[in-house]
């Protein structure tokens, strides 16, 4: 029996033996590496690696709902609206020999109905740039503006409120917070009015430079921007015996422009989070950098009561292209009541001329003034109600909405959720 039983035992483990050095002859798959996710701290919360690359990513967004108030003229008019927004934003950056490399892109699309646009939906390229070193291409905040100003207002204020346009600008960095930059954008506006009325073709974009200053006291900056008006008009030469078609001229190319300056100070001896901030513009010839459109009026949603033309310059009774000038001072003030409660008090006020050519412009001013509050109870979430006055005085009485008179004012409100992320 012992030797059977070593006789069996024996075999085993010869078979063992055996298939073990088969099995280490069969291939082997590996497991594939796994490849994590990483934080990137470079630039701030939220960004991390792209797998495989050293390029930082961030993706954010917004959605917003509104709803607004303003008072009605008549039976016809909406007083109510609803707007809703969502927003989807990304933002990588690679740091390279040459400085940073940025590439941003932001997509919105926007509900409206009632007094914010009367059931309208737009999708909006909001911002699309990339920035390598100092420069910067594509579509961002213009840079006649401070985009640092503390401004926190739903409805609109008269001066150049950071519009979004489409530019090719270089920026200097000097260093200790200063800096300049110098940008080709796409022209404001650019509207003519006239008895006879032929805008001529675009030659040369809107030319910026800047000069800014950021610290941790605030930021303050000065801007001018060039803005070229060109019209086709065919000015009739009034002299006896020619054709006064055939015979007309074109006017000359005239140049309009605009100066601002625009700075904030934070407050912290009052709370954290306080700051002040104030923006001056003049405008002459280029009233698209006063933060008008293409008309004025006293409410903030979707053009209406707008009865009153802004443009840039006119041909007058001498043929010429004659500018229109104007100027605004903005301002405002941010507190925090407590870290969760801020309240935002602010207001505007814009005068326009024309010289008196009332035949086809009006000379006017215009005044606004209003506060909200904004309860943040989580990071990224704003519960805010806002209230707004604003005043319309022309030189010449004018139909506001079908009455005839000089002055026109209203009353406006909007309730607020937002959240960020």
């Amino acid at each position: 029996m012992k030797l059977a039983k070593s006789l069996f035992l024996g075999s085993v483990a010869g078979l063992a033996a055996v298939a073990g050095a088969q099995a280490a002859d069969l291939p082997v798959a590996k497991a594939a590496p796994v490849e994590y996710v990483r934080v990137c701290s470079t630039y701030g919360a939220g960004f991390f690696y792209i797998p495989g690359t050293e390029t930082c990513l961030r993706v954010g967004g917004r959605v917003r709902a509104e709803f607004g108030y303003v008072e009605p003229n008549d039976r016809e008019d909406d007083a109510i609206g609803f707007r809703a927004r969502g927003r989807i934003q990304l933002d990588a950056r690679t740091a390279t020999a040459y400085g940073l490399l940025r590439t941003f892109v932001r997509f919105e699309m926007t509900r409206n109905t009632g007094v914010y646009g009367n059931d309208s939906t737009s999708p909006n390229v909001d911002q699309a740039f990339i920035q390598f070193g100092g420069l910067t291409a594509g579509r961002v905040v213009s840079m006649f503006d401070n985009s640092d100003l503390p401004t926190g207002h739903f409805g609109t204020l008269r001066f150049s409120d950071a519009p979004n346009v489409n530019l090719f600008a270089y920026t200097f960095s000097f260093g200790n917070g200063f800096s300049a930059t110098l940008s080709a954008e796409e022209g404001r506006y650019g509207t003519l009015l006239g008895t006879a009325l032929a805008e001529a073709g675009q030659r040369m974009p809107d030319v910026v430079a800047n000069l800014k200053y950021a610290g941790t006291w605030g930021s303050f900056q000065v801007s001018g921007a060039l803005h070229q008006q060109r019209s086709n008009v065919l000015t009739p030469v009034n002299t006896p015996g020619l054709d006064p078609i055939l015979y007309g001229t074109i006017p000359d190319t005239e140049y309009g422009w605009a100066v601002t300056a625009q700075g904030s100070v934070n407050l912290p001896m009052l709370g954290a989070g306080d700051a002040l901030w104030l923006a001056a513009t003049y405008a002459d010839g280029a009233l698209g950098y006063l933060g008008f459109g293409t008309g004025a009026g006293v409410t903030s949603f979707g053009g209406l009561r707008t009865n009153i033309n802004v443009v840039d310059a006119f041909i007058d009774a001498a043929g010429n292209i004659a500018t229109g000038e104007g100027w605004s001072v903005a301002g405002g003030m941010r507190h925090y009541w407590t870290p969760t409660l801020r309240q935002n008090l602010f207001g505007s006020y814009a005068d326009v001329s024309y010289d008196g050519t009332a035949v086809v412009n009006i000379d006017f001013n215009e005044w606004r003034v209003g506060t909200n509050l904004i309860w943040s109870p989580v990071a990224g979430l704003d519960l805010g109600v806002e209230v707004m006055y604003s005043r319309l005085e022309s030189d010449t009485p004018v139909l506001f909405n079908g009455l005839l008179g000089d002055v026109d004012d209203a009353w406006e409100g909007r309730l607020r959720v937002q959240r960020d992320f």
